[in-house]
């Protein structure tokens, strides 16, 4: 046998260390184990990750050094050095030697000899403890006090109703019809200081200008025809809470006068009444109106604009938030199917399509109005298009039997919806889903009514996303 020369052997040398450099350069943790499962090998990430030294590691079973909690490490090598087939991406949570618990995702391989005999498995893992717990808060943030939504102005919100909650500052709250205004004062009332006081709502549009006065501030007894009695107004019984003007806009021009006062005063007169009364009341004004156009006009008092419009929140209309849409339809789907005692669980990818194609004219109000209709109307477990309002069916069937274009837009998607279902498979739909959620597999299982595991099923027989 050719004995290796001296030049050989430094460059054997040489390449041994260029791969410990590389193995202990890297950032994720990397284990060796040999064919009885006893650690071989540990790169320096691995040590910090697990809170052990090699000199302590090495020659212990891998289950000693990486314990894991979902699912047994040992075992998971033993199949693939049975099978010789990787496992890749593989969630388990762990204890380190100091008891402290980390997420991490593992991927595994069998180890091959020179010889192509088995030498034993490598593990590599990355510790996603923290984009976990991320991934939580966002999840946590989906959803405050009854308002629903993941999109970056809905986060921008929750985040200004958290600033402006602890204090006593007005907000005034804009936004069109059927956004979910009145919801965002009362996620500011619930939030505050001010929580176990009343939450007073006032709807400054569905009075005369006569009965709103007296609603707002009270009347005496004998201050006009009918007043049999006195009696407190708004202000007064919101004392220690929050009142909620709704439709502000629509004031005359004597009520606001009089509410600028109250604002600026922070005390009412009741009608007819020349006696005082102080009130300790936060008031949050809203109107679907421009308030600022309304004072160009002449007709909305700037100084009330300017005590109303401390802490401004503009609530963004549904079509400018479609990826909000799955979440808040489900929402509505489970609410109402739970009032009805039907058993519809799910909404059809065509119905969920037509959801998103919508205008939403209504906001969010009438796609509750729509799920509920649909709920009426559904006879199985599964919301269909046929069941939706005629506008919206109407608005769906016409995307579907519009020309089609190469591209990737929201008719070319509809088609691929309606194809998936004459087909019989749920390719199409599967990716629609995955690419309008970034890919995250929980929310587009979640969009398509089916559970997470399913989903991964159907990835891995479509051949999705191992292209």
């Amino acid at each position: 046998m050719e004995q290796p020369t001296l030049g050989s052997l430094e460059i054997c040398l040489a390449q041994k260390a260029n791969m410990e450099a590389i193995f202990h350069a890297v950032a994720d943790g990397i284990i060796t184990v040999d064919p009885q499962l006893r650690v071989s090998g540990l790169n320096r990430a691995a040590e910090t990750l697990l809170g052990v030294g090699a000199a302590d590691g090495i020659a212990r079973s891998v289950d000693d050094v990486l314990p894991g909690q979902l699912w047994d490490v040992g075992a998971l090598l033993r199949a693939i050095m049975k099978s010789r087939e990787p496992a890749r991406n593989r969630e388990n949570l762990i204890t380190r030697q100091d008891g402290e618990e980390r997420r991490v995702l593992v991927t595994a391989s069998h180890l091959l000899d020179k010889r192509e005999d088995l030498a034993g498995a490598v593990i590599v893992f990355r510790d996603i403890t923290e984009i976990r717990a991320l991934e939580a808060r966002l999840e946590q943030r989906a959803a405050l006090h009854g308002l629903v939504g993941k999109a970056r102005s809905m986060q921008e919100i929750y985040h200004l109703i958290e600033q402006v909650a602890p204090t006593d500052s007005t907000v005034l709250i804009q936004g069109e019809s059927g956004t979910g205004k009145e919801l965002v004062a009362d996620a500011i009332h619930r939030s505050s200081r001010r929580q176990n006081g009343p939450f007073i709502k006032v709807n400054c549009s569905a009075l005369s200008e006569h009965l709103l006065e007296s609603e707002l501030f009270g009347h005496v007894k004998g201050s006009f025809t009918g007043a049999t009695h006195d009696r407190k107004g708004r202000f007064e019984l919101a004392d220690g809470g929050t009142l909620f003007l709704d439709e502000i806009g629509d004031l005359s021009e004597a009520i606001q006068v009089k509410l600028l006062r109250v604002i600026q005063e922070r005390e009412i007169e009741r009608v007819g009444d020349t006696k005082t009364v102080p009130i300790n009341v936060r008031v949050i004004a809203a109107t679907h109106r421009q308030l600022r156009k309304l004072v160009e006009e002449g007709r909305f008092r700037d100084d009330l604009y300017y005590r109303l419009n401390v802490i401004p929140i503009d609530v963004p209309p549904l079509r400018s938030r479609r990826e909000d849409i799955p979440d808040l339809a489900a929402l509505f789907l489970g609410v109402f199917a739970e009032q009805m005692g039907k058993e519809v669980s799910r909404i059809s990818p065509d119905a969920l399509r037509a959801f998103l194609d919508y205008r939403w004219p209504g906001n969010v109000r009438e796609l509750r109005n729509a799920v509920e209709h649909g709920v009426v109307k559904c006879l199985n477990t599964t919301l269909l298009v046929e069941d939706l309002p005629r506008e919206i069916a109407e608005e769906a069937g016409r995307r579907v039997g519009a020309p089609q274009s190469s591209g990737g837009g929201r008719s070319s998607r509809a088609s691929n919806y309606a194809q998936s279902h004459r087909i019989g498979d749920d390719q199409a739909a599967i990716r629609d889903a995955l690419e309008r959620t970034g890919w995250n597999r929980g929310r587009a299982a979640k969009l398509l009514g089916i559970e997470r595991t399913t989903l991964w099923r159907k990835m891995k027989k479509l051949g999705i996303g191992q292209d």
